[in-house]
């Protein structure tokens, strides 16, 4: 785990958890990354790699908005209402039983078990949130979270959400994520940030906090944060 510098600091108690979905608590996203190779496999392999890359850059961003990007900025095509929805669904049929029977992050289910009761615990996620929750309850999970948030809506605003329905200001929480869109949802609300940095990852530049690979290492990163009593932004 490493940690960098803050440029501020106030004292808090972590009393709640956000946790982003795949590639946080769930070794998920390799299994979407599939998904839109499938999805484009007609297309040009040079653009489709473009595309790909952008995809695991901005891992926290909706398949809506990939998508958006893929036709506007790469293929260079309209995109009609018609063929987006076409694409996320067939994108949700190549992906959910995938990531229902995918395995954990390391020390995520034990993190979980262990502090039930200790934090209350959040997901918040660019996945639709309906699907999201089906995927989550066919895991046997959903008594554990008190809130699961997806999509379409940003994760700044779920973010924002979370603190309304929670009664706790966002210094109180901290939130676990491992991409761009992540981080930059965590300054925009003033949420302390713990990265989980997977293998192949791409570098978050400029992020700040603790900097963990498993799960198994989030004790010491509240730790950290607590005992600084820093919030990173």
């Amino acid at each position: 785990m490493e940690r960098s510098p803050s440029a501020s600091r106030s004292v808090f108690p972590v009393q709640a958890i956000v946790f982003d979905f795949d590639g946080v608590l769930v070794e998920s996203v390799e299994v979407k990354t599939r998904a839109f190779a499938h999805l484009f496999a007609q297309e040009p392999p040079v653009l489709v790699q473009e595309f790909l890359a952008f995809h695991l850059k901005h891992g926290g961003l909706s398949r809506v908005e990939k998508l958006t990007v893929m036709y506007r900025d790469i293929l260079k095509r309209p995109l009609s209402e018609d063929r987006l929805r076409a694409l996320c669904e067939a994108f949700a049929g190549l992906v959910v039983d995938e990531v229902v029977a995918a395995p954990w992050v390391e020390g995520a289910e034990e993190f979980l078990l262990r502090h039930r009761g200790r934090y209350r615990f959040f997901v918040v996620s660019g996945t639709p949130q309906e699907e999201l929750r089906e995927i989550i309850r066919r895991r046997g999970i959903e008594a554990l979270f008190d809130g699961i948030l997806g999509s379409p809506r940003m994760k700044t605003e779920l973010l924002r959400e979370v603190v309304r329905c929670s009664s706790l200001g966002p210094a109180a929480m901290v939130f676990i994520g491992d991409s761009s869109t992540d981080w930059d949802a965590a300054r925009a609300t003033g949420m302390p940030f713990v990265w989980r940095q997977s293998p192949g990852s791409a570098v978050l530049d400029g992020c700040r906090g603790p900097r963990i690979t498993s799960l198994a290492q989030l004790d010491d990163a509240l730790a950290a944060l607590e005992q600084l009593g820093t919030i990173p932004r």
